[in-house]
């Protein structure tokens, strides 16, 4: 059993409308989670990681596509290219009560 210690720091917080969340520091081995689900029926999300090196001019380094329900919905992915900055951008979300949060793990 290794000593590597893994963080977690949540990067978008039970958002419900389109946008983007806070920038934060970029360390560069990092993985993305999305968590979503709706109160009542379906309903769906889409959200895109960004990357920047100044902050300012942000890019597109994945997208995490989330079909929703009453039962919670999950998908992420993992990258090692290093950028300063990484923020999540709930770009669309529909259905009763749909809600998303965004996890970095590092």
């Amino acid at each position: 059993m290794s000593d590597v210690h893994v963080t977690s720091e949540k990067i978008l917080d039970a958002a419900t409308s389109t946008g983007a969340g806070d920038d934060f520091r970029s360390p560069s081995e990092r993985s993305f989670q999305a968590v979503g689900f709706t109160t009542a029926g379906s309903g769906s999300a889409t959200v895109k990681i960004q990357v920047s090196n100044d902050n300012q001019n942000w890019i597109d380094l994945g997208t995490i596509s989330l079909t929703l329900s009453t039962t919670v919905a999950t998908d992420g992915f993992a990258s090692s290219a290093a950028w300063a900055f990484v923020r999540a951008n709930l770009t669309a979300i529909s259905g009763t009560g749909a809600s998303v949060s965004v996890w970095m793990g590092f």
